[in-house]
């Protein structure tokens, strides 16, 4: 247990809400005690971004992870739930009413400026660590290194910039900004001007807290744990059709948008038949040229004899507005589209973004041994996992 006298009230971060996550986090959790109640996972921070971290700064986010276990969802926040998204069932909603985090679960060690955290307990329990993990990272990062960003008044402007060039472009924009924000601060800044400026293109946000203090959608479907706790299950030929079946038995027909990169888009197009491209509203794309995968996405449901115009891309890979106009030029008329935009709106205040990641390692699946687990992508820098497992993968779904 960290001594928090340690540390000066001006570098405490503490989280607001229990709900200060990703929606899709919590879709997850229902999904997961319900369909695997005993099953276990075991995830690791990744510094991408090779940041080096200064002294002291495990015991300051040890401390931050220690009060966490204090956060309780309140009646109204199980009301606002329970209005908002009827596939929540209400034996789920009673279990996160009792929920707490358990700082147990959670390893941080620091050599120099080298920071190294990992998470391990029951799949249904760990599951929600990831994204208030990095957010409490990368707040107590800039606190820590005294790095001052935009005023108050400058990120609202900036924010109100870009929703009048989104507007303009006639494209619909939610907040995907929780995992890499600069702080909940900037996050709130941010949600809160689009939220009253963004009127008619400006869909929700990821964060379930925010959209509950704005009046807006949470929103999100899955991550790529979900299809990788698959692969230890059922193998890496098998993953991705396990996964969406199982999300279609427990969301019958809700919360429709499969993500595709896992183990690779072209992979994934190989088990996506017609059957569940039916089933599905639409796809997210998170690695790779977007525009790319919009032709593949397009040609695959032409070759189901399913019109691309029936169906959505949600694009959700580090955009920003450039990237979204390239986008929309291609899309216009040809498929449905809808961007999630993170790090460009909530950490766009003059400092270097963060590069970092929390990913499962490796899973154990009910009465089978501990089994690694890898994320291929689309795209090699974004690979995750142990070396001879990607290379086994790999072998088996014949990707190059």
């Amino acid at each position: 247990m960290a001594d928090e006298q340690k540390f000066p009230e001006s570098i405490k971060v503490q989280l607001p809400s229990i709900l200060d996550n990703d929606f899709y986090k919590f879709t997850m959790q229902h999904a997961v005690v319900k369909l695997f109640p005993k099953a276990q996972a075991r995830y690791k921070f990744i510094n991408r971004g090779k940041h080096v971290f200064p002294p002291n700064f495990a015991e300051a986010l040890q401390s931050a992870v220690n009060q966490m276990a204090a956060l309780k969802l309140s009646m109204q926040e199980k009301h606002f739930l329970d209005q908002n998204c009827p596939y929540l069932d209400p034996v789920y909603l009673d279990f996160l009413q009792g929920y707490c985090y358990n700082p147990e679960e959670v390893k941080i060690i620091q050599q120099g400026g080298d920071l190294e955290v990992s998470i391990e307990g029951y799949w249904y329990r760990t599951i929600l660590w990831e994204v208030p993990l990095m957010s409490l990272i990368c707040e107590l990062f800039y606190k820590e290194t005294e790095q001052n960003r935009a005023s108050d008044d400058e990120i609202i402007q900036n924010t109100s910039k870009k929703a009048e060039m989104y507007r303009r472009l006639g494209v619909t924009v939610a907040d995907f900004g929780t995992r890499r924000r600069h702080s909940f601060t900037v996050q709130d800044l941010v949600v809160k001007t689009l939220t009253s400026t963004g009127k008619g293109f400006f869909v929700g946000s990821s964060n379930v807290h925010l959209a509950m203090k704005n009046g807006i959608k949470p929103i999100g479907t899955h991550a790529h744990e979900w299809f990788m706790f698959h692969a230890a299950k059922f193998g890496y030929k098998m993953a991705n059709s396990e996964a969406l079946e199982n999300w279609t038995n427990v969301y019958r027909g809700d919360l429709g948008i499969a993500l595709s990169d896992t183990y690779t888009t072209k992979s994934f197009f190989t088990q996506f038949d017609k059957k569940l491209a039916k089933l599905f509203d639409g796809v997210r794309h998170d690695s790779n040229d977007p525009v790319e995968f919009a032709k593949m996405t397009i040609a695959h449901y032409d070759s189901l004899g399913i019109d691309p115009l029936s169906k959505t891309i949600i694009f959700s890979d580090a955009l920003n507005y450039e990237k979204v106009a390239r986008i929309t030029e291609f899309c216009r008329g040809k498929i449905g589209f809808s961007f999630g935009i993170g790090t460009n709106l909530t950490n766009d205040v003059g400092l270097k973004a963060m590069n970092i990641v929390v990913k499962m390692t490796e899973a154990k699946p009910e009465s089978q041994d501990w089994t690694p687990v890898i994320k291929l992508s689309d795209e090699k820098g974004k690979y995750t996992g142990d070396p001879k497992e990607i290379e086994l993968a790999k072998s088996i779904l014949k990707i190059d």
